[in-house]
């Protein structure tokens, strides 16, 4: 049940980080929502590993993965193809 709610989580976190992040970076809003699932799983579960019970704070670790895997994106190819 937890990993539902860290892709619930990750719809909000992925739009976060997009308005977050000035420019599109040539990623449309379904990847940056998918980023969002990516950033708030792996962020979630890194936060609560390396900071313990954290009382329900995990989304500050997905916004922050899913700001950082769009970064990363952004800076490959797959971000910057011509559509």
């Amino acid at each position: 049940m937890e990993i539902v709610a860290f892709i619930l989580i990750g719809l909000v976190v992925g739009i976060l980080a997009r308005l977050l992040m000035p420019g599109t970076g040539g990623l449309g809003i379904l990847a940056t929502i998918l980023v969002g699932i990516v950033g708030a799983i792996v962020g979630g579960y890194a936060w609560r590993a390396i900071f313990g019970n954290s009382e329900g704070v995990e989304w500050i670790g997905s916004i922050l993965t899913a700001m950082v895997l769009l970064w990363a994106l952004r800076r490959t190819s797959i971000g910057n193809r011509a559509v």
